[in-house]
């Protein structure tokens, strides 16, 4: 186990010999609504937009590691973690769909709602395709609408940040709790 202040990433075929040997404190970043939907089984809930680093301290000695969709949202959860002096933490490379390539089991509900970022996309595409349409047949003004919502999409690519999906999170549907 180490004790050191910083943050490593493990792939999936150590991380599953360490929670069959009871080693890890596995800790899942994504929002409730993607946890809700699928998650390997036995990680902890603590999504990055509320995550609490002094929630992570003395995790019964264990090592814990960090995942969520791609690696993105663990890397920021584990730099939020390290920046305030807490515990070192591992990062699951390539995140859930990697646990999932190995051929280890998630916890699936089909009942959850669909993710955000999902959601971000059928919007995303729906509003391009619209503005496209209506600047073809209706007004080239229209045209307006696919830029804004494409350069949306290059600034959330860009910065890590989607404006979109923050206010989808918001809705009724997509505040589920765990």
């Amino acid at each position: 186990m180490t004790t050191t202040t910083q943050s490593g990433w493990i792939d999936a075929q150590t991380l599953k010999q360490m929670l069959d040997a009871g080693q890890v404190e596995l800790i899942d970043v994504r929002e409730p609504a993607e946890y809700m939907g699928e998650h390997i089984t036995g990680a902890r809930l603590m999504a990055l937009s509320t995550l609490n680093p002094s929630d992570i301290q003395g995790m019964n000695g264990k090592q814990i590691v960090l995942y969520c969709q791609s690696g993105n949202r663990s890397n920021q959860a584990a730099q939020k973690i390290l920046g305030v002096g807490g515990p070192a933490v591992m990062q699951l490379q390539g995140g859930i769909p990697t646990w999932k390539q190995a051929g280890y089991p998630v916890k699936v509900n089909k009942n959850a709602p669909i993710s955000i970022m999902r959601q971000v996309q059928i919007i995303a595409g729906t509003l391009i395709l619209t503005g496209t349409l209506a600047g073809y047949f209706i007004n080239p003004g229209f045209l307006f609408l696919s830029g804004f919502v494409g350069a949306g999409l290059l600034f959330a690519g860009a910065s890590g940040f989607c404006g979109m999906a923050v206010l989808l999170a918001k809705l009724p549907y997509n505040r589920v709790s765990v």
